[in-house]
């Protein structure tokens, strides 16, 4: 390749279009290509890398606990979780028309795992996402608090078109985490979607954040808007500390 070109492309920073170009050149020139299907075709090379960019930006910016997708969820595990309904929030569609999400069950039957898969299929399509756990989502905003940088800290969680509050219910939450997630809740409503999980049902919330009244006020307005997905059945997580020990011990016996 000309040196000058590639620097310029550099300089124009076209690095998709300068990684593709003499491949595109030889394919050009073997398939009689007119200069306008080339340019095409390059222009398109281009775009395709700063795709794969932004949404590789969009998903590190999530900060998720763990890669999860849709795709590598085992719904044949677990028979009750209805397929069609997960497929179709992975279309984002409730997104869009802002509406909310509510994941029940005990520990293990793959609520997390759903919500992180959903929030990187809209990542994929182009939205902003975030991820919190309950208890990090707490923690930053009373440290944001102490120094007076609240309004900061808040505006992080009602930014995004997705918000995923994860792990209610693990454990007590600290005093004043009820009015922290009902002004998340509050100010969320109708105007972005939030996606929250809890291993615990909903006539316990008033004990978790230890006000009755504001999680009362919190369920009303989120299940307002929100869809509640019930789920049962066996621990996935259980299975993977099963299928690793039947490993182990296979190794042994060889």
């Amino acid at each position: 390749m000309n040196p000058q070109l590639a620097q310029n492309l550099r300089r124009l920073r076209l690095s998709g279009l300068l990684s593709s170009l003499e491949v595109r050149i030889q394919e050009a020139q073997g398939n009689s290509l007119s200069h306008a299907e080339f340019l095409e075709l390059v222009i398109a090379d281009e775009l395709a890398i700063r795709d794969d960019r932004a949404i590789a930006r969009r998903i590190k910016a999530a900060r998720f606990r763990d890669t999860r997708t849709i795709e590598d969820f085992d719904f044949s595990f677990n028979p009750s979780i209805n397929r069609r309904q997960i497929m179709e929030l992975a279309t984002c569609r409730f997104v869009r028309e802002r509406r909310d999400i509510l994941f029940l069950g005990p520990p293990g039957v793959g609520k997390s795992h759903l919500a992180q898969g959903i929030g990187h299929q809209a990542a994929r399509m182009g939205f902003v996402v975030l991820y919190r756990s309950i208890f990090d989502a707490v923690a930053e905003l009373m440290q944001a608090e102490a120094i007076g940088d609240q309004a900061k800290a808040l505006a992080r969680y009602l930014k995004p078109d997705l918000f995923i509050l994860d792990d209610m219910g693990l454990k007590k939450l600290p005093l004043q985490s009820g009015e922290y997630l009902f002004e998340i809740i509050m100010r969320r409503h109708e105007l972005r979607s939030t996606i929250m999980t809890s291993n615990r049902p909903i006539e316990e919330w008033g004990k978790l954040v230890g006000d009755v009244p504001t999680a009362t006020a919190i369920l009303d307005r989120f299940l307002s808007r929100a869809e509640a997905i019930q789920i049962t059945g066996k621990s996935y997580r259980l299975k993977d500390k099963a299928c690793s020990k039947e490993k182990t011990r296979d190794k042994v016996d060889s």
